[in-house]
């Protein structure tokens, strides 16, 4: 069984499309459709996605394929800053880190 890899690595896009479910020339037509998905390029355009980029392209995914955005509304939502935490996710945030402070 193969060793799930560190969040902090960088994926190539074989790795990045089998941990998200989207087919190769998916990604590299969304490189072309939204600017903010920009892997860095080494020899023979081999590309290597960082961890920012790994978000950007599981929004992307979410947007398009679960949350049924056209590209014009994707790019958009992309665009904009996401929405601040209400005060009910606050409210979790600080009862989950107190919970685990509690546990120790």
């Amino acid at each position: 069984m193969a060793r799930a890899k560190d969040p902090t690595a960088f994926r190539t896009i074989g790795e990045l499309s089998d941990e998200i479910g989207v087919a190769q020339h998916i990604l590299r037509y969304w490189e072309t459709k939204f600017p903010q998905l920009k892997p860095l390029k080494r020899a023979g355009n081999r590309r290597y996605y960082r961890p920012a980029d790994v978000d950007v392209a599981r929004r992307i995914d979410t947007l398009l394929n679960r949350e049924g955005y056209t590209m014009e509304g994707a790019k958009k939502a992309l665009r904009e800053p996401p929405p601040p935490p209400s005060d009910l996710d606050r409210l979790r945030g600080i009862r989950d880190r107190l919970a685990k402070a509690l546990s120790r």
